[in-house]
């Protein structure tokens, strides 16, 4: 108590002038509407830069939780674009009731090779999540592979970039098919062969899913066509597809099942063995 006695004591001065100083402002603010509205104004904006960086930093520590719902609503969005018809392609029709046959998981990508002849990516839902092989995994921007196994967390994806990949694939906005390939030379490309020498085919177009795929839908972009080769031994074109997705830098992808695939695959058994 002394010493705070001590204080007061050798500091009265000081202390009498920010006393007499506080007052005078406060009869400045309260008489004069100018100076109290200019005082309010710099209140707030210390107040509101202050509010501002706390936002910023709330944000930023928020940022790996926004990814997820961002991905979770593209995966409800990509469901709904796969069960809805090509507005541009094709003639807008009545849709039929119970032709919606693909459902979408969200997943993420947690390990990917790309440097071997046979490269997959293991993603981190598994059999607990509804995924089971032969499902296709696409990314926001394209194609990326074929579920071929799984467990109960986790799944091993057949990469684009893997020698055993195949799939039947088109010129967007025509009808002339080939098999998407892949010749384990560039990471960037792949390669749809056996596409019939008949096709109008030019450096830019679109190379996407075709609809004899019974495990992707119709329309799901792959590329575009950087060059074409054509033989002259037959009466097919080889293009060389730069991929949409960079293969090397993938994170969220999307699971798509289509509910009726073993339907058809039972119905196309039994008729192979009549």
């Amino acid at each position: 108590m002394q010493q705070i006695f001590n204080f007061i004591f050798k500091n009265s001065i000081l202390l009498l002038f920010l006393l007499l100083l506080g007052i005078s402002l406060s009869l400045v603010f309260q008489s004069h509407y100018y100076h109290r509205s200019r005082a309010v104004t710099s209140a707030n904006a210390i107040s509101g830069y202050t509010y501002e960086k706390i936002n910023d930093v709330e944000q930023y520590f928020s940022l790996k939780e926004q990814n997820d719902k961002l991905a979770t609503e593209n995966a409800t969005l990509k469901q709904l674009l796969y069960n809805s018809q090509d507005t541009i392609d094709i003639p807008v029709i009545q849709k039929p009731q119970g032709l919606d046959n693909f459902t979408v998981i969200q997943s993420k990508v947690i390990s990917n090779s790309y440097n071997n002849y046979e490269n997959y990516l293991t993603i981190n839902s598994g059999t607990n999540d509804g995924v089971k092989p032969d499902m296709g995994v696409v990314s926001s921007l394209g194609v990326v592979g074929i579920i071929e196994n799984t467990s109960k967390n986790y799944a091993t994806v057949i990469s684009i970039l893997n020698l055993k990949f195949k799939l039947d694939a088109k010129i967007k906005g025509s009808n002339h098919f080939g098999t998407l390939k892949w010749d384990a030379k560039n990471t960037g490309y792949a390669q749809l062969t056996e596409v019939p020498r008949l096709a109008s085919v030019k450096k830019g177009d679109t190379i996407v899913t075709g609809g004899r795929s019974v495990i992707f839908p119709e329309n799901i972009p792959i590329g575009k066509i950087e060059n074409i080769f054509r033989d002259t031994k037959t009466n097919y074109y080889t293009l060389s597809v730069r991929l949409f997705n960079d293969m090397t830098n993938l994170d969220h992808v999307y699971i798509i099942e289509n509910k009726d695939l073993q339907e058809i695959r039972d119905l196309e058994a039994r008729t192979g063995d009549e």
